[in-house]
């Protein structure tokens, strides 16, 4: 019995679309990781300009001093837990991470002020989990202390890019705010004819990429294709060795002969 030709252009078009469905299913974000990113995935707990006003962060040190109780409220080497909390006295675990120095300077004024009649209390944070990180044709990768009043130009001459490899003239300053991320374009090399006009200055949690240069980057791409080649070459070279044919002597029966 022949089947109309209408039914069988209706079967590959159902076919077809739900080869569309299963694939579109298949390539969609899972709803839990979509909640959980929305909830838990916008980058580190504790944000802030440390440049405008410093913040307390999970291994900063922080040296508490009051004028008034210089014995019973001088504490010096507080050590933020992993958990952003320090153990003081009368208080407990206080949980400090995330608080700016005259925000923790007012919230323990609030919680001292029924033990004590005056004080005067003064916090000084010791910055120790703040970095930035530098990447590419640079000596020193990785993850960079930020001290603060730092250049896109001291940034990569610190790293100490290499001279053969590195494209100067398109660094990259990509600063990834989870909501409003964006990528600046920077040219070192200008900065070494006198103009400074993109010389910004970095911010904590910066990505610097050091990008390489055309012929680098064709040199690269020539290494990866023999790779394979060269591999096979060098693990020839190795069994011949092993079996005599590449070092100083010869295997004869059974012995090595030098």
């Amino acid at each position: 019995m022949n089947v109309p030709l209408y039914r069988t252009k209706l079967s590959v078009a159902l076919a077809l679309l739900l080869a569309l469905l299963a694939g579109c299913s298949s390539t969609s974000p899972d709803k839990r990781l979509l909640q959980y990113l929305n909830q838990e995935g916008f980058g580190n707990r504790y944000t802030g300009n440390a440049e405008e006003e410093n913040w307390i962060t999970i291994d900063d040190t922080l040296d508490i001093t009051d004028s008034y109780h210089p014995d019973e409220l001088t504490l010096t080497g507080l050590i933020v837990d992993i958990d952003g909390t320090v153990v003081l006295p009368e208080l407990g675990a206080v949980h400090v991470a995330g608080q700016t120095r005259s925000e923790l300077e007012a919230y323990l004024l609030e919680k001292y002020s029924p033990y004590y009649t005056k004080l005067d209390i003064k916090v000084k944070i010791r910055t120790q989990g703040k970095v930035y990180f530098i990447f590419g044709e640079v000596t020193n990768q990785g993850a960079q202390p930020f001290r603060g009043d730092l250049t896109v130009f001291q940034a990569v001459m610190g790293a100490v890019p290499d001279t053969r490899t590195a494209n100067l003239g398109r660094v990259q300053v990509i600063r990834p705010d989870p909501r409003d991320g964006y990528t600046i374009y920077v040219n070192i090399d200008d900065m070494f004819r006198h103009d400074s006009t993109s010389n910004v200055h970095i911010q904590e949690r910066d990505i610097i990429y050091v990008p390489p240069t055309m012929v680098a980057e064709f040199g690269y791409f020539l290494s990866a294709m023999i790779f394979p080649i060269t591999q096979v070459l060098n693990d020839l070279r190795g069994a011949l060795f092993i079996f005599g044919y590449g070092g100083r002597g010869n295997v004869r029966g059974g012995g090595t002969v030098f």
